[in-house]
């Protein structure tokens, strides 16, 4: 069957958080490092798949180690790629310029390396986008492990048109962070309340400082504090509900639950009630303490000050690769391409 587009070819974004994967929580845990050149390989890849699935741009973002110049230095196949030019600060903020520069070239989907929180930063900061997020970090929910050579097909399949993307997408789930007196937040999977904790730690939660957690993802086969959920009232990404639970200190007459809050690290946690909230419904809770956003604890409360969680599904179009290459494997997308060329078939590469 001859191959269709379902629009005209648009870029492909691609963002790497060089920092995901490596920072302290690893020497307190059992998690696994992502290194640089581990990123730079997977970058690789995403472009071959993008380029297989007819891409025929790609936009990529500088970065302090050079993963995504070096990772188009040599690919061996025929794609444009543009750098986009801008002064590093090696913060969010860098992320969060990337995307706004790719929203504005009108890229139709963003391939994400990084954890949880560079989501959270490209939802932040585009909350429509059409991604695919890679896991690079340590306590992942919301990014996929997939090899990134089939996450360059799926999401070039949607920048090229190929694929529609109300074919190759569902809109997931955020969690709306509402503090009084302050600019919104948002969370992608787990916004939790914080006492006798201090914002920029980066040590895995104390159990024992948990009030509560609201998530959109309930999972027992994750770690972090979705399986705080996940393991008493499962949710998934796609239930149209979320779960709110109350954490108390130390408490021989609350439920206990063992729940494994890191990579090989296991914690007690008790429990004094977990339930099912509906989209829109609110939980509301005061200061002090501090809220944390998918791992990171950014905003501290004063006493008094009052907080509203309530989970939505308005957040990103997060690319189904099976679904998505199923759909251009339907409309024969990969049948013939006598043009296909890969200079690693002659032993020569082609720089971009």
């Amino acid at each position: 069957m001859a191959a269709s587009r379902a629009s005209s070819p648009r870029p492909l974004g691609i963002i790497v958080n060089p920092s995901s994967g490596r920072d302290a929580r690893r020497l307190f845990a059992r998690a696994d490092s992502s290194t640089i050149q581990t990123k730079r390989n997977q970058v690789e890849r995403i472009l071959v798949g993008a380029a297989a699935a007819g891409v025929q741009k790609v936009i990529l973002a500088p970065d302090a180690f050079r993963i995504s110049q070096n990772a188009c230095a040599a690919i061996g196949v025929k794609i444009e790629v543009e750098m986009l030019k801008f002064r590093l600060e090696n913060k969010a903020t860098d992320t969060a310029r990337a995307v706004r520069l790719m929203q504005e070239a009108g890229c139709g989907a963003l391939a994400v390396l990084g954890g949880d929180g560079t989501s959270r930063i490209v939802t932040q900061t585009w909350l429509d986008a059409p991604l695919l997020p890679l896991s690079t970090g340590t306590n992942n929910v919301f990014p996929l492990m997939l090899e990134s050579t089939v996450a360059g097909a799926a999401a070039g399949a949607v920048a090229a048109g190929l694929v529609p993307l109300k074919k190759a997408a569902r809109r997931t789930k955020r969690i709306v962070v509402e503090i009084e007196g302050e600019p919104p937040d948002l969370a992608l999977i787990d916004a939790v309340h914080l006492v006798d904790d201090h914002t920029g730690n980066l040590l895995p939660f104390d159990p024992t400082c948990m009030r509560t957690l609201v998530l959109s993802r309930a999972l027992p086969d994750a770690v972090g504090m979705s399986p705080v959920g996940g393991l008493l009232e499962p949710c998934r990404a796609e239930d149209d509900f979320g779960v709110a639970v109350s954490c108390v200190a130390p408490d021989p007459n609350q439920r206990r639950i063992l729940a494994p809050i890191s990579p090989g690290l296991y914690r007690p946690i008790h429990v004094s009630n977990v339930r099912r909230i509906e989209l829109g419904e609110p939980v509301s809770f005061a200061g002090p303490g501090l809220v944390a956003v998918d791992g990171d604890r950014e905003r501290k409360l004063e006493k008094g000050q009052n907080v509203q969680l309530r989970v939505e599904r308005d957040g990103p179009f997060v690319i189904d690769p099976a679904q998505t290459l199923s759909e251009a494997a339907r409309l024969g997308h990969y049948e013939g391409h006598t043009h296909w060329h890969d200079q690693r078939d002659e032993g020569g590469f082609e720089c971009c």
